[in-house]
């Protein structure tokens, strides 16, 4: 039987390789040889080096070292020189662990947060958290700012995570608004710290609280007559007229007075409870919350038995 169509090309091979071409060798040029066509390894140009990644230093809760470093350089010369800033029972202050520090406020513009945030900072180099109404994360500028250097909108999961969690240093002011808000005649005399939450936080997160008396912060700012119709306009809780105000004009809104700072750190208050329980007593939260804003109120008060001079201590 014949070989189909299908073989052809192999017969075609086998006819060419059984009787090849009288080719005379000598007459093939170099190009018939294939001399120059083999393969030439090129070189590859250098990778261009990629562009270095920026890597942010701002945490989950919008805290820059870096920017936070910039504002303490900033705000040195203040607690040096302007507000003389003296401590009592820095060593009361834990180097390790979380612990929940409960301070009086006052003045218009408060200054006793970065006081006692710079000098925990830079003493004892561990970063603290400040709690703050979540005014300050509405407003434009400002809130980015103080989330750069340390502040948290106060809510008691914001406290929990940092405390129990992260082991970290939270500040928090129990007055609020009520504190910053007061009248200068009224200064001093510590308002009730609130529902007793910051207790129930600590409690919850098996962390210490300690206590924290300024004396000066009251003098800074002093509040002469606050406007409800421009709070109401501004969406503010107050709008305050100040001294500084009244002698400074509008360098007043910002400029404070060189009043002499004193801040006394009194020992850790710890509970006996278990930690992460659902709910604790309303009672002995109230009370534990009450004993230590009288634990501020007497400590504020044996500070003023002893000050000479508002402005030099």
């Amino acid at each position: 039987m014949a070989d189909g169509p299908e073989h052809a090309p192999e017969r075609a091979l086998e006819v060419a390789t059984s009787n090849p071409p009288d080719v005379d060798l000598t007459e093939l040029t170099d190009i018939d040889r294939g001399v120059g066509s083999e393969l030439v390894p090129l070189v590859r140009p250098a990778a261009e080096p990629e562009p270095e990644i920026r890597r942010s230093d701002v945490d989950r809760w919008g805290r820059s070292e870096h920017f936070r470093e910039l504002t303490r350089r900033a705000f040195d010369p203040i607690y040096k020189h302007w507000f003389r800033v003296e401590w009592e029972g820095f060593e009361h202050l834990p180097e390790k662990g979380g612990a929940l520090l409960v301070s009086n406020h006052a003045g218009a513009i408060p200054p006793d947060a970065p006081s006692i945030m710079h000098g925990i900072e830079k003493d004892l180099g561990r970063p603290v958290y400040g709690l703050a109404e979540n005014l300050f994360r509405t407003l434009p500028v400002v809130g980015t700012l103080w989330s750069r250097t340390g502040g948290v909108a106060a809510h008691p999961d914001n406290a929990y995570r940092l405390l129990h969690d992260e082991q970290q240093l939270v500040l928090v002011f129990p007055e609020g608004t009520k504190g910053t808000g007061k009248y200068y005649k009224d200064r001093y005399q510590l308002r009730r710290f609130g529902r007793g939450g910051f207790v129930e936080i600590a409690m919850r997160a098996g962390a210490p609280v300690v206590p924290i008396a300024v004396m000066g912060a009251e003098e800074t700012m002093p509040i002469l007559f606050k406007s409800p119709r421009l709070a109401k306009v501004l969406n503010l809780p107050y709008f305050p007229v100040t001294a500084n105000m009244l002698a400074l004009g509008p360098a007043g809104l910002v400029a404070y007075m060189p009043a002499k700072f004193r801040i006394r750190v009194l020992p850790p208050v710890y509970f006996d409870v278990s930690p992460n329980q659902e709910r604790y007593s309303r009672s002995r939260v109230m009370e534990e919350s009450e004993r230590i804003r009288r634990m501020v109120q007497d400590a504020l008060y044996d500070m003023l038995r002893k000050r000479r001079s508002v402005w030099f201590g």
